[in-house]
């Protein structure tokens, strides 16, 4: 059984995001959606936002789990028994940085494969920063975004 363990911020989820997890659902027996607390970063939603959005998004996949984590990557692909880590290539800008992700992970848990999809060309230049930009400033998400994930960065906005 291949476990796949789908990390990030997910600071929110878009239909990007929801793109790559779709595909990977019908590719793979199990899939984890691991939403990373990442303080460092300064998430405008906080981990359990981000988890709960993630959940509905994803409800209509039965293979798909979301999971939080604040632990390195390789420990809770291991706590997860996973064999491979995905993730996802929307330009040729992300490939070096993946790259180098690639390969600590190869060095802390070298019995995890690296996967990379990319998303669908429509989806390709959506990234959860755009999207956190476009609504503080009251632009139009929907389609960009799940309806809930909308409603979360507006309501977050407002506050």
């Amino acid at each position: 059984m291949n476990t796949v363990v789908y990390p990030g911020t997910f600071d929110p989820i878009t239909n990007g995001h929801t793109d790559l997890i779709e595909r990977a659902s019908r590719l793979f027996d199990r899939i984890i959606v691991a939403v990373a607390a990442s303080p460092k970063k300064s998430p405008l939603l906080d981990l359990e936002q981000r988890v709960e959005l993630a959940r509905r998004v994803t409800s209509h996949l039965p293979n798909v789990e979301v999971v939080g984590f604040s632990i390195l990557l390789a420990d809770f692909v291991h706590q997860q028994n996973a064999n491979i880590i995905l993730r996802g290539l929307r330009a040729v800008s992300d490939f070096e940085y993946e790259f180098q992700l690639a390969d600590i992970n190869r060095v802390l848990a070298p019995t995890v494969e690296s996967l990379f999809l990319t998303p669908a060309e429509k989806y390709s230049f959506i990234s959860s920063t755009i999207v956190r930009e476009v609504s503080a400033y009251g632009g139009d998400i929907s389609s960009l975004v799940h309806p809930e994930v909308s409603a979360a960065l507006k309501k977050a906005h407002q506050s």
